[in-house]
């Protein structure tokens, strides 16, 4: 019998979020717990976690510390508990500058540091190339070039969503939906 109500939204939710996830190059079970989290009105400890998730304590805790380290979660203490718990960031604008910002420095910016390595290596090998071996070269310095310049657009316009805002975003996306016409 399917679940229903706030439960059954919830399970959904989490379900869905993880199944998202994997589509980006995320663990599964990093976006589950990332979404219980999100969803909870209280902190949860690791055995909560895997309680609800149905997960190991080494998933658990390795997934609960990547998502610390990604800035999506943090720890909380409670007096006289031994226990580490979490709570997400429930702020969803926040959440989305924090998943832009680690994205671009762990995905983005190292793919940019290498193609300009690759420019330069081209660049230099180039000057004594004639011929065939130098219209070759020539094609991959180009085809590198519009692969930065397509990161570099990008950056720009996930630096002028974030600089627009919240308040601003609406007004952004009618502007872009205008000109997509």
């Amino acid at each position: 019998m399917p679940e229903t109500g706030f439960n059954g939204a919830d399970n959904l939710f989490i379900r869905r979020w993880g199944e998202m996830a994997v589509s980006w190059g995320i663990s599964r079970t990093m976006a589950e717990i990332h979404a219980l989290l999100y969803l909870n009105t209280c902190p949860l400890c690791t055995d909560d976690v895997m309680d609800r998730l149905a997960v190991s304590r080494g998933s658990a805790s390795v997934n609960l510390r990547e998502l610390v380290n990604w800035g999506l979660i943090v720890r909380v203490h409670r007096r006289g508990d031994r226990k580490e718990y979490f709570e997400a960031e429930h702020d969803v604008w926040q959440m989305f500058e924090t998943i832009m910002r680690e994205r671009r420095r762990r995905e983005i910016q190292p793919i940019v540091e290498t193609i300009q390595r690759c420019l330069t290596m081209i660049d230099q090998e180039r000057r004594g190339l004639r011929g065939k071996a130098r219209a070759e070269a020539d094609i991959h310095q180009k085809r590198f070039a519009d692969i930065l310049e397509f990161c570099g657009l990008m950056t720009t316009m996930f630096d002028l969503v974030n600089s627009a805002g919240r308040v601003g975003l609406k007004p952004l996306g009618k502007m872009l939906a205008r000109l997509a016409k």
